[in-house]
């Protein structure tokens, strides 16, 4: 709106949906990656220039031998929050557990809590518990099991999604990925984002739990959670679906026993009509559908209304 020589801008209201950055697998015999949480928030009044963050993946780490070994805890990294503005951020998911290992400390072992929480790994005939979601962000990781002495009997859990928590894992494999949601199917649609399975789009799904030799590795949740590595070899989460990364299987230590990474977040404006902001950072899409113009950050950047 022009006044004389002054130019001032006029609010939006606008729906936004923020997914965090999804936790990594842990190594070993490890939980899969607990999904990046979601925090959706309806008929928001926005004015002026606002950041956005998008959360990134966690990184696997190598499971350190008794001795001290190589560096990291073995327990995959955790994903990192995804923020619009000073909104209520979405929380990153937890990291998947890691193998027993008597030198290292118990926590490790477990998953980590977070947005959807990790998986738990296993060994020496011990059960080693999935970690817990973030309020209504996600749900719980599964617990690690092992069937048996010897290396050839572990299995891990998998990751919560936002929708379902992990497995514990089974006598056949390691547990499989919490499923995600298909909440925001239309928005995945309009936007080309999310996993799109048959036609319905869905994001933070968890990663699944590795399994020692002979053993399937767990499944990922639907939404870009990564498959466990058993006898197939696993899989990351999917880049800006906030899905957690696959846990890792044969036992070991130092590089190659890392769990898989996790998938990046995402932020995505929804407003009605047709809209062009005044200026944007982190090069967003933007697209009109529906009846709605679209704009979605897979790097971080800003928005002026």
């Amino acid at each position: 709106m022009l006044a004389g020589n002054t130019v001032y801008s006029a609010a939006i209201t606008a729906d936004i949906l923020m997914i965090a950055g999804g936790g990594a697998g842990g190594a070993a015999f490890g939980g899969g990656g607990g999904a990046g949480g979601i925090s959706y928030l309806t008929s928001q009044s926005l004015l002026g220039t606002l950041s956005i963050t998008i959360g990134a993946g966690g990184a696997g780490t190598p499971n350190p031998s008794g001795g001290g070994g190589a560096p990291g805890s073995g327990q995959g990294g955790s994903g990192t929050n995804s923020q619009f503005g000073s909104l209520t951020a979405a929380t990153g998911g937890g990291g998947g557990g890691r193998y027993y290992d008597s030198n290292n400390v118990q926590a490790t072992r477990n998953g980590a809590d977070g947005g959807s929480g990790g998986g738990g790994g296993a060994g020496t005939n011990a059960s080693y518990v999935g970690s817990g979601g973030t309020g209504s962000q996600g749900s719980n990781g599964g617990g690690g099991k092992a069937y048996g002495s010897g290396i050839d009997s572990y299995r891990g859990g998998g990751g919560g999604g936002f929708s379902g928590a992990g497995t514990d894992a089974n006598n056949s494999g390691g547990g499989v990925g919490g499923a995600g949601t298909s909440t925001y199917s239309s928005w995945g649609s309009a936007t080309s984002t999310g996993q799109n399975v048959s036609g319905t789009y869905y994001y933070a799904g968890g990663g699944g739990g590795g399994a020692s030799s002979g053993y399937a590795g767990g499944a990922g949740g639907n939404g870009g959670g990564g498959a466990g590595n058993g006898t197939s070899g696993g899989s990351a989460g999917t880049a800006n679906t906030g899905g957690g990364g696959g846990g890792w299987g044969n036992g070991g230590a130092g590089a190659g026993s890392e769990g898989l990474n996790g998938g990046s977040g995402i932020v995505i404006l929804r407003t009605s009509g047709s809209y062009t902001a005044g200026a944007t950072t982190g090069s967003p899409t933007r697209v009109e559908n529906g009846g709605y113009t679209y704009y979605t950050w897979t790097g971080s950047g800003s928005i002026t209304i």
